[in-house]
């Protein structure tokens, strides 16, 4: 995928409903849900009931799911699994859970038994190269979900320096009944910290994302991914492709596609576009975005510097 030009759609509005239907009214996605058991993922990595700025909102997840019930899918879930916190506790400090008995759709927490073991591969010119997590348990029902639709927020993360599509699948999909809550108490051994760049890459070989919708509602800056300063910027980031999704995000977060190590490894691993330069933008173009991010976040219209 990395040679062909990828579609990146990105809108902007007050409302974030509005700019989710704009964004993903610019591509081609049909065949993605029609008779299909769509899983949809959202961002559900830690909330409180005073915070809840680091998780998708209630708005997000409603939208998506409504967009994607209006195609027919033959069986459409939420799939969710916190890695520090319990997953249900999380939905519901978020306000969640009453989308779903709103929605009338089904949520399943990914992080229970049974599980299942899975190799990861780390491609490398030297055989003698491995990752430093070669296998991961997680539940077997991740493994038949047809169309995944993993639904992000626009965030810095100390670790990852960004988090959206990759990072989100990553590192919710390890079980935490198995690994422990939180994963760095751990239940059982596991090296998902020790090149968490490298893990997230190979997750992303292992696990593919079939839409990527990322939401600066809100995004997050200073740092992540909680405790940072979130700020409201309205836009809407979708594609089919979800690296060079990632990369757009990491953009108006400020880095290349060299500056997130995952995003460049996934890149070369022919995952998605890493070069904006070969990405095709029907909506805001990736300057718009950047300058309406900016001034979102910093009060500046600030562009995009070269690479």
């Amino acid at each position: 995928m990395s040679s062909e030009s990828s579609v990146v759609a990105v809108a902007r509005n007050d409302d974030i409903s509005v700019a989710i239907e704009e964004a993903l009214a610019l591509l081609d996605l049909d065949d993605l849900f029609t008779g299909k058991l769509v899983a949809v993922k959202p961002n559900e990595t830690y909330a409180e009931a005073d915070d809840t700025s680091g998780v998708t909102q209630p708005d997000t997840l409603r939208a998506v799911l409504r967009y994607v019930k209006a195609r027919d899918p033959r069986e459409l879930v939420v799939t969710g699994g916190a890695g520090a916190a319990e997953t249900d506790e999380v939905f519901r400090h978020a306000g969640l859970d009453r989308v779903l008995t709103e929605e009338e759709v089904e949520f399943f927490d990914h992080n229970r038994p049974p599980f299942e073991e899975v190799t990861l591969d780390y491609p490398s010119n030297d055989p003698e190269v491995t990752g430093p997590q070669q296998k991961v348990m997680v539940n077997p029902r991740v493994l038949t979900y047809e169309t995944l639709v993993a639904v992000n927020q626009l965030k810095l993360h100390r670790t990852a320096t960004v988090t959206m599509a990759l990072k989100n699948i990553a590192m919710s999909y390890p079980a935490a009944d198995h690994y422990g809550h939180p994963r760095a108490d751990e239940d059982h051994q596991h090296c998902f910290f020790d090149d968490m760049h490298s893990f997230i890459a190979a997750m992303a070989a292992r696990f593919e994302i079939s839409l990527a919708i990322t939401v600066g509602h809100p995004a997050m800056i200073g740092t992540g991914p909680l405790n940072g300063h979130p700020v409201e910027t309205g836009l809407a980031i979708a594609s089919r492709d979800p690296v060079a999704a990632d990369v757009v995000g990491a953009r108006l977060l400020g880095f290349s596609a060299q500056g997130v190590r995952h995003l460049w490894e996934a890149g070369r691993m022919g995952l998605g576009q890493t070069d904006t330069e070969q990405m095709e933008f029907p909506g805001m173009s990736l300057r718009e975005a950047a300058e309406a991010f900016s001034e979102a976040a910093y009060g500046r219209r600030l562009t995009l510097g070269t690479d």
